[in-house]
């Protein structure tokens, strides 16, 4: 019923920016929360940002003033920009989504994950 499709991970350099996408296709439900996690070798998994249907976003404390959560409601797309990357961000990024469907409630679905490696 929900599936996402993750794009935008790669090798950058200290300093540098990425862009993720996160792209929804939903049937039956209606998303409400979407999120990007991310999980570092060895460690576990952790919240980066997350934005509800309203455009609040949260941002975990590691991230906040050099990443940005968007969204675009209409298409059930998210991106996250980010700028000024660090080694400690090298991890795998996976998006997140919260949908809801009346007859059964939420669900939460995970994307496959896409690699971010921060390294000279």
């Amino acid at each position: 019923q929900v599936q996402l499709v993750e794009s935008g991970g790669g090798l950058v350099h200290p300093g540098g920016s990425l862009r993720l996408s996160c792209a929804a296709s939903v049937t039956f439900f209606n998303i409400a929360t979407m999120g990007w996690y991310r999980q570092a070798p060895g460690k576990e998994r952790e919240l980066v940002a997350t934005i509800n249907r309203g455009y609040s976003t949260n941002y975990a404390d590691s991230v906040k003033g050099r990443f940005t959560i968007s969204r675009d409601n209409a298409k059930n797309t998210i991106d996250l920009e980010m700028n000024s990357l660090k080694p400690e961000d090298t991890a795998v990024y996976y998006c997140n989504c919260r949908a809801f469907r009346p007859t059964t409630g939420y669900v939460e679905v995970w994307g496959q994950g896409t690699p971010v490696t921060v390294s000279s």
